[in-house]
């Protein structure tokens, strides 16, 4: 309940941030407030609660332009917006929000934002004169907008580091790859490819982050992403169904995949964390175990294999080495393979077999 508390949150903290991302009118009219040396309190939504605390000020309901928004935050008072900041709805308005909501913040703006924020669900921007910064105030949480060209930097650095990972991740899965073949994986094997890949999603998770930050000028970024992360996702889940060690699959799965996404940075190093988080009992040698797949990431990886008919190959043969020893004759006794496709998948895994252990000893 607490992790989907917490992911809650996260969603509501990117949305808010993409809303006020470089490259939005929003965004522009925020850093017009700040090169005008000017505060200001802009409240993102409206509702019940919010009239009832704001007094004072003016009804504009007018088309939201960062001009407009920069005038009349010179006055006293916030300026409240439709949440998507297509119309700017009030001005002048003095907000009075519950004064026994808890707050660490100091200066009234910046408490005032925190409490509205709070009491209300909406996002809340304040501009400090004083500071020169622009913070976010959403789900409790206060988020401060960098330079983009700061932000660019980290996330140029995370992304070499991407793809570092990416490149030793691709050797480990390799790896395994030949060793599935040969019959030969031990938990170690499995585990440190699983490890990878969870390395790789969590940098990958960060860029994102980076590049919601960085908006318009995170285009080509999210494009680079894209193209190291595709398929990561898919890998994760076939490895996880390949080796975790139940007939329960389906909620044995899951629950792996929740074991995983908790492990802490420290954990996620020690390969035999990584193996209990997949399903593996502790024990001293449970690393050198040796353990054979089903089958379903070679399976995966041959061309217009439906997802039914690789469910159905998987739970009749039982296991990768009997998938690979299988005839075309014992091919076609499962359900929706005909001779076609079984001289496709015969065909299919004989390809695979031989780049695999090539791949390994050349």
């Amino acid at each position: 309940m607490a992790t989907e508390k917490n992911s809650d949150v996260e969603s509501q903290l990117r949305a808010a941030i993409a809303r006020v991302a470089p490259g939005t009118t929003l965004r522009d009219g925020l850093e017009r407030i700040l090169r005008g040396n000017t505060g200001g309190l802009v409240v993102l939504g409206t509702d019940r609660t919010v009239e009832t605390m704001a007094t004072g000020g003016f009804a504009l309901d007018v088309d939201f332009s960062a001009q407009r928004l920069r005038e009349l935050a010179k006055m006293d008072g916030a300026v409240i917006c439709d949440s998507g900041a297509t119309k700017i709805l009030h001005a002048a308005v003095q907000l009075l929000p519950d004064p026994s909501i808890p707050t660490d913040e100091q200066g009234t703006r910046h408490r005032t934002a925190d409490r509205v924020s709070k009491q209300t669900g909406f996002a809340v921007v304040s501009v400090s004169k004083s500071m020169r910064t622009i913070a976010l105030y959403v789900a409790g949480r206060r988020y401060v907008l960098e330079d983009a060209g700061a932000i660019l930097a980290r996330a140029n650095q995370a992304l070499a580091t991407l793809e570092r990972y990416k490149m030793r991740l691709d050797e480990v899965s390799g790896t395994l790859s030949a060793l599935e073949i040969e019959d030969l994986v031990t938990v170690r094997d499995m585990s440190a490819v699983v490890q990878r890949l969870e390395m790789v999603r969590r940098i990958s998770a960060e860029i994102t982050d980076y590049v919601i930050e960085l908006g318009t000028d995170g285009r080509l970024m999210k494009l680079q992403l894209d193209e190291l992360i595709a398929g990561i996702e898919l890998d994760r889940d076939l490895i996880i169904r390949d080796y975790v060690p139940t007939t329960k699959r389906g909620k044995a799965v899951d629950a792996a995949m929740g074991e995983l996404d908790a492990l802490s940075g420290t954990d996620l190093i020690d390969l035999s964390a990584v193996a209990r988080a997949v399903g593996f009992a502790s024990a001293p040698e449970m690393l050198d175990q040796p353990v054979s797949p089903r089958g379903y990431r070679l399976l995966a990886r041959i061309p217009r294999l439906p997802e039914v008919v690789l469910e159905r190959l998987v739970s009749h043969f039982g296991g990768l080495q009997k998938l690979l020893a299988a005839n075309i004759e014992e091919l076609q006794a499962v359900e929706g393979v005909g001779e076609t496709r079984a001289r496709s998948i015969r065909e299919g895994m004989s390809r695979l077999a031989e780049s695999s252990i090539l791949e390994r000893y050349v």
